[in-house]
């Protein structure tokens, strides 16, 4: 049995009472706050539960089973996900190619130094969403600054951007994007020493997806792993640098989607934000230390956070505590997709992974990432301030070790103590306590509501976690727990009641598989 007084919180391992909480009698009402959870840091893990109220009284019927999705993957999220599980493993679906074969890339590339103005250049890009064809495209330098050269594929469809666009972009790259990324993350390689990273704009990147595909979304860019992978120094589809692939300007729809000049220069800059974080993380895992890429989940994390320290940067006072997102300022505009992956996660969240494998990971679970690493953030910083945020996302980037054992690292608590306090904080956080379950750079709540107000149709309630209330008794729910992830249940005691217990098992009313790390969490809420 244990006793929690208001607002005090316990994780409980169900080894440790065989599977049954027992939960004390009252003599005023009491409110509970009950989530069972799988708080492994192992990727891609699942597991049956079943949560039943008081065995006493004779058992209620089963309740439906808490609700099962079947996850399809756009075009160009299956692309995404690639691109980051080939990071993670150094794998892309092929066998670098062995010999002393150069690529055109790698003939025609100066030697040092940036790219001259209006320069040719040939580059090999992947073409396909599993990379198992590759386009040689022919482009130009249209814009060089300090860190970025923009090169446009000399086919690029007409209507595109001009000159003046094309260098307020380079601008934004290289004066504030730039800086962002490098000051949270550490610095990217320079493997081909021309001391830029280089941005293709190509019509191969729109032809990723098909026309017929455009409302699933669309690929807007990436950052490709073996470009800088050793293993790949010789291969005549790695263009041996740092390189940024983007989409050109469309807005005829020629290649595919319609893309007008305009759109891509609103939507571009947040891509590359995003793209750099993970062009950066392989420097600092693989070719600074020798390691694997940053887990998929882990990593998608960490480029969301970048999209958000991107929308912060154009804010009055960019440390402080975000109340709001106003949709069609340039703010919103860099975190606006993290914040509808984030209620989309919130709204079901037993339906997503936090750490999702192959196959798995959606958007929804990229909003979970943000969130996670976003109040990892906020938790372990040895402040409030961006340069306290900078030391402790460059410490979880400057290590050979990846995933929940990072986190554990970096932080000292173990991993399944971060994402219980984590998952807890999602519904209760704005509330001022404790201390450790709450968000310190966002008031959730408050956005939500804003956002609620200005689109209804994207943003359904005034808070995306809405727990499932019931009766202590009469619970008996059976579904499957995924990795990081769990279920969100408000139970009611009234006044005067004798106690309750809650067991916690597998469905067959073994206990759940340990190496999966189940928790039941508890928070008294009344």
């Amino acid at each position: 049995m244990f006793t929690l007084a208001v607002n005090q919180y316990v994780s409980i391992d169900p080894a440790t009472d065989s599977g049954c909480a027992v939960f004390p009698a009252t003599t005023l009402a009491a409110q509970y706050l009950v989530m069972p959870q799988l708080a492994t840091g192992v990727p891609g893990q699942t597991a049956a539960f079943r949560l039943g109220g008081d065995t006493i009284l004779p058992a209620p019927p089963p309740s439906a089973p808490v609700s099962e999705v079947s996850v399809e993957l756009s075009p160009a999220e299956q692309f995404h996900r690639f691109l980051r599980l080939g990071d993670e493993r150094r794998s892309w679906g092929f066998a670098p190619e062995v010999g002393p074969a150069k690529s055109p890339a790698q003939s025609q590339a100066s030697a040092s130094g940036p790219p001259a103005m209006n320069s040719l250049r040939q580059f090999m890009v992947c073409a396909t969403t599993d990379c198992s064809r590759f386009d040689r495209v022919n482009a130009r330098v249209r814009a060089v600054k300090s860190k970025v050269a923009i090169y446009v594929d000399t086919l690029a469809p007409a209507g595109g951007l001009d000159s003046v666009a094309l260098d307020s972009i380079a601008n934004l790259f290289d004066q504030r994007l730039y800086a962002i990324d490098t000051a949270a993350f550490g610095r990217e390689s320079d493997i081909d020493s021309n001391s830029v990273v280089l941005v293709l704009m190509t019509n191969t990147v729109n032809k990723l997806v098909t026309v017929q595909e455009c409302n699933t979304g669309f690929v807007a860019g990436f950052f490709f792993g073996a470009d800088l992978d050793p293993a790949f120094r010789n291969d005549s589809r790695s263009n041996k640098g740092e390189v940024f692939y983007s989409i050109v300007a469309d807005p005829a729809g020629k290649l595919s989607c319609s893309h007008p000049a305009t759109d891509v220069q609103r939507f571009v800059p947040v891509t590359f934000i995003h793209e750099f974080q993970h062009m950066i993380s392989f420097n600092q895992h693989v070719l600074m230390r020798g390691g694997t890429g940053e887990v998929l989940w882990l990593n998608e994390g960490f480029s969301h956070y970048a999209e958000e320290l991107g929308g912060r940067s154009y804010a009055l006072n960019p440390d402080g505590k975000v109340a709001d997102c106003v949709i069609g300022t340039v703010e919103c505009r860099f975190y606006g997709g993290d914040l509808v992956n984030a209620y989309n996660y919130l709204d079901t969240t037993s339906n997503h992974f936090l750490l999702p494998t192959a196959g798995i990971g959606t958007l929804t679970e990229r909003g979970a990432a943000w969130l996670f690493v976003r109040y990892v953030v906020d938790k372990y910083a040895a402040g409030s301030m961006r340069a306290d945020w900078n030391t402790l996302t460059r410490a979880l980037l400057g290590t050979n070790q990846t995933g929940a054992q990072n986190i554990a690292t970096v932080t000292g608590d173990p991993f399944a103590t971060v994402v219980s306090r984590w998952a807890l904080t999602n519904y209760v956080t704005d509330g001022g306590t404790p201390p450790e379950l709450q968000y310190n750079s966002w008031n959730l709540h408050a956005v939500y509501s804003s956002l609620h107000t200005q689109s209804q149709s994207t943003f359904k309630k005034f808070y995306p976690l809405v727990p499932i209330s019931m009766a202590a008794r009469t619970i008996n729910l059976i579904g499957t727990l995924r990795a990081g992830s769990g279920l969100y249940l408000l139970i009611d005691q009234p006044a005067g009641d004798p106690g309750f217990t809650l067991s916690f098992t597998a469905p067959n009313g073994d206990l759940i598989n340990s190496g999966v790390v189940p928790r039941l969490n508890v928070m008294r809420l009344q």
